[in-house]
Order: C-alpha cells, then structure tokens, then sequence
C-alpha cells in the first residue's frame, strides 16, 4: 500500500534518496510511515515539531574496520558496525550480529526496529544495533576470540551501561558475548552490565537464553486468546533452527502444541510424529551441525532441501523464526490455503510486505516481529536491571516478567489498533505504539 499522506510520502522519498541502495531499510520506514498517517492526523505536532523527520534519521552512525589473526597466521579485516538509533527513552540497546550479509542497510534496518520495539516492552531502553560482515561458522574458538577482542577493542570506546548496552543476534551466542565481554573489562578496568546475554557465573539474567522464542509463544498465546483460541491441539511450523526457534519449539510443545517441522539455511525437515527436540539441540547447539542430521536419527522423517519449502506443509500455527523476508507472497498464499489460523514473526521482518497483506486480507491473524520477538530484548532490560541492583531474580521470577510483558505488548497494539480505526491491524498498532512513547520523549527534549 502506498503512503497516502503528503508529508509522510514525501519523507519517505527522501529517507530512500538519502539512503541508496538500503531496501531493508526503506522497508522496515515504510512500514512505520504508513501506520503513523492516522496519528499525524490526530496530533501534527509530530510533524511541525520535526520529530518524524528525527526519528528516521539515526542519532550516531560507528562504523570501523576489525583486523584480527587466523590460525593460519594470516591478517583477515572485516568491517564493524554500530548504528545508535534513537536514546529518546533510554540507553541505545540492541544485539550484535555476526554474518556475511551484513552491511550498513541492514544494520539500520534492525536499529530502527528496536526503537519501537523497545518502546512496546514498556522498559526504558532506547533503539540500536550492531555487528560484522564477519562469519563465525567454520571459524575455530581461537579464530573468533581473537575476532571478537579486536572487535570490542574499537566498541569499547562507544558503549556503556548507561550509554548503549548491546547484546547477542544471528552468530552471536553465549561464546562471543563471552569474548567480547572480557575485552571491554580488561580494558576499561571495569566490571559494568555493558552486555547482556552474559553467562550465568559473570551477569548473566535466567531465562534469557529462552527469552525471544518462549516470549514468541507467550505473544502468540494472547494473540490466540483473544480470539477464543490457544495452543492446545494444535500443529505448528517453525522456520530456523537456531535460539529462537529451539525455545519457540520448546515453549509451543509445553504449551499443547505439536511441532512438525523445522529448518536452516540448507532445507528444512518435516516430523509428522512431532519434532524431537532433544535431538535438534544436541545437532545445532552441541555438535554445530546442520539440520538435515536429523533424518540420520529418525529415518520415517523428511528432509528437503532450500527453505522455502517449509510453508507448504499444513499448520494452524506458523512462526518464522530465521531471517528477513524469508516468508513470501507465494508461501502466504500456501499457508493460507492448508488452513493456518495465527502467524507470528520470531525473526525481525520475516515476512515481506505481500506476504503481511495477503494474511491481514484472508483475517489470518499476525502478529509482528516487533512485537512478537520483543522478549529478547525484554529480558536483557531485566538482566541490566539485575546487574544494576547487583542481584540475580529465579528462573520462575524472570519467566513470569516475561510473559506479563508479552502479554502487555499484545495489548497495548490491539488497543492502539482499535483506537485509530484499524482494529485487529497489529502490525500498525504495534508500530503506534511503539512510536507514541518514543514521539512524547522528543517532544518534551525540543528539537533533538
């Protein structure tokens, strides 16, 4: 759909203009811009105060070179990223994502997602994000220390826990934060809750290894609720194999669910039986391998190679949970036709802007991704909040804030949704939402 307000239309030439060559990014302004056009109605103060025109446009852009050593002795230089988007509510707070495919675009994609998603936790964490065109796999542990030092010996200079405290994302788990972690402490002499994701014996919060995919579910489940449904009975598909997905799986089965089919960037398997989880952990967390290990196992499933192929299989639920516009027109169609009921993003922007029409057409309800997925970045609120009180919450402490934030968020955009006259619409709920605590905080600061 195109954006129908002046300004906004406007505004959004010039984000695409001023920003070459960054579809991701235009994608992710798009989507917000042309939510806000009912709220510009309402309170054009967003518009003649600049503040629309601010939060399009990141407040500080790092970018560095990250030369390190590999076993061969060999000087490898990656490039380093860090865009702090927007401080309006909080400190910058975002992950770290370590993979070829990352550039600036796609840096200020994610930034400016965070904003309003960290908004919608109801925490006061502002929005940015970070990483490298740097690829982990296939990489030994002394290959990505010495990555990850020299890395953070550039970082180190721009974040703080009360400057900007990023986490983990794609390629970057326990092990980096880890690495990255004892860098920024040997070298600024200082042991402050700058990470998160940390592991349990130095900061580290409960729950959070869980977090995003156990939040999906709990989203998912008052997306569900509200309509008189849940996921009880239910079949369910779940793309990725990674963190997201393994607890999205773990948390849809405790929940009632049976969850047939999981993928990775090679194919996908399908488990008529139900997906033997256990197993897909020992495969992606222990043994690093790929997905298709699994059939080795249990020889009566499935293994198909590409991704795509994962949305023909029938479900009532589907939760993509592994990359960016992974999810087409065509797989929406697919689903939509097999019958699924609920769709809702683990991933950050899974879904593209045709695939998102063709389910809010068909009444499929959707939930997303900055909502969603929100639980990640919830949970590392919760765990700077522990480091700040020098004090750890229990599993159960953690999970219960946890689902109580989920269950907000869901609220919060169905409520917004309603009030502008597009009820059931959580995409731009979400996205007012978001924006009108953020939009208030600019306000009150003047022109910022």
């Amino acid at each position: 759909m195109a954006i129908k307000n002046a300004y906004l239309a406007d505004l959004m030439e010039r984000v695409i203009k001023r920003n070459p060559g960054e579809p991701e990014f235009h994608q992710a302004v798009s989507e917000v811009l042309e939510s806000l056009e009912p709220v510009c109605e309402k309170y054009p103060e967003f518009i003649t105060k600049g503040v629309i025109e601010s939060i399009v446009e990141p407040e500080r852009i790092i970018k560095f070179r990250v030369p390190w050593v590999n076993d061969k002795g060999e000087v490898v230089v990656n490039r380093g990223f860090r865009v702090q988007f927007n401080s309006a509510i909080g400190p910058y707070k975002g992950g770290l994502r370590f993979h070829p495919s990352v550039y600036e675009g796609i840096i200020k994609f994610l930034g400016f997602e965070q904003i309003f998603k960290n908004s919608l936790t109801g925490l006061p964490i502002g929005g940015g994000k970070g990483g490298s065109d740097f690829d982990p796999k296939g990489k030994s542990d002394a290959e990505v220390m010495r990555f990850c030092q020299s890395f953070m010996t550039e970082l180190c200079r721009h974040i703080g826990a009360d400057t900007d405290v990023p986490a983990g994302d794609i390629g970057v788990g326990a092990r980096e934060i880890g690495y990255m972690f004892g860098q920024y402490k040997r070298i600024r002499n200082e042991f402050a809750g700058v990470l998160t994701g940390k592991g349990l014996t130095y900061g580290g919060s409960l729950v959070r290894t869980e977090a995003t995919g156990y939040g999906l579910c709990y989203f998912t489940k008052a997306m569900l609720a509200a309509k008189g449904e849940s996921f009880k009975g239910k079949t369910v598909v779940i793309s990725g194999s990674g963190n997201v997905a393994i607890y999205a799986n773990e948390k849809a089965t405790a929940l009632g669910a049976k969850v047939v089919a999981m993928s990775d960037s090679n194919g996908y398997i399908y488990d008529k039986n139900g997906i033997d989880l256990a197993l897909v952990k020992e495969i992606k967390e222990v043994r690093r391998g790929r997905i298709k290990e699994y059939v080795d196992v249990h020889k009566d499933a499935e293994y198909k190679e590409g991704c795509s192929g994962i949305w023909s299989i029938p479900c009532d639920i589907a939760l993509p949970c592994a990359t960016q516009n992974e999810l087409n027109e065509e797989s929406a169609k697919a689903l939509v036709r097999n019958g699924v009921k609920a769709v809702a993003e683990g991933a950050n922007m899974p879904s593209t802007p045709e695939a998102i029409h063709v389910f809010q057409s068909n009444g499929i309800l959707f939930g997303p991704a900055k909502a969603a997925n929100a639980g990640g970045v919830a949970t590392s609120a919760l765990e700077m909040t522990q480091n700040s009180m020098r004090y750890s919450w229990t599993f159960e402490e953690v999970d219960a804030k946890l689902e109580g934030i989920m269950e907000d968020i869901y609220n919060k955009s169905a409520a917004a949704a309603e009030e502008f006259g597009m009820t059931d619409n959580l995409v731009a709920g979400a996205n007012i939402a978001g924006f009108m605590k953020v939009a208030r905080s600019m306000l009150a600061y003047g022109v910022c």
